[in-house]
């Protein structure tokens, strides 16, 4: 599942996401939703998160329930 609609994203799922300094490669990084940075309901790069770890990317994958 593809990360561009909020409601499909909450906090503590495994996701996939986009750093900004990774942008031109694509490269992703996984990691658990902490908080949802984007307000509007859709964003066609992604909805904007921060990870549990601090980082902060617009997600690719929604991978599922954190295990």
């Amino acid at each position: 599942m593809d990360g561009r609609a909020r409601k499909d994203i909450k906090p503590g799922l495994e996701v996939d996401i986009v750093l900004k300094r990774d942008q031109r490669t694509g490269r992703p990084t996984r990691g658990i939703v902490k908080d949802l940075l984007t307000k509007s309901a859709t964003h066609p790069h992604g909805i904007k998160v921060r990870l549990a770890d601090g980082q902060v990317g617009r997600v690719e994958n929604i991978l599922g329930p954190a295990e």
